[in-house]
């Protein structure tokens, strides 16, 4: 299982369906969602019961946007500029250990590479606020 950690990137542009950072052949760790470009993860618990946590802010208006995901060992949350946007409870993460793809999806399928562009990521070892 993954300990707690942080991700944060900036980003401009985009469009729905869309990654900005994901594990290989595994999960898209944030990206837009395919109907609207809200701001979504796929990390979650695992199993059959978790999903995707999605938020319902756009990041796809071509503005300048700090996004984030923080995992502080019981809640996920997604940041849009340093608001919280979207968070629920999980028990556990699945773990990783494939490396990343930058504006890329999980799978590199036509149309999930980031149209945009995409700066500064950090990645921390521990729930931090955005």
């Amino acid at each position: 299982m993954i300990s707690l950690f942080a991700i944060l990137a900036w980003i401009r542009g985009g469009a729905v369906g869309q990654t900005v950072i994901s594990e290989p052949s595994r999960v898209n760790w944030l990206g837009t969602d395919p109907l609207d470009g809200f701001l979504m993860t796929e990390l979650a618990e695992p199993g059959r019961s978790s999903g995707p946590l999605l938020s319902e802010i756009t990041i796809t208006d071509g503005e300048r946007h700090r996004i984030g995901f923080v995992w502080d060992g019981s809640n996920r949350t997604l940041y849009v500029d340093s608001i919280a946007v979207a968070q629920d409870m999980q028990g556990s993460l699945v773990s990783s250990s494939n490396g990343l793809y930058i504006g890329a999806g999980k799978g590199m399928q036509p149309g999930t590479y980031w149209s945009g562009l995409i700066d500064d990521i950090r990645i921390y070892n521990r729930a931090v606020s955005p």
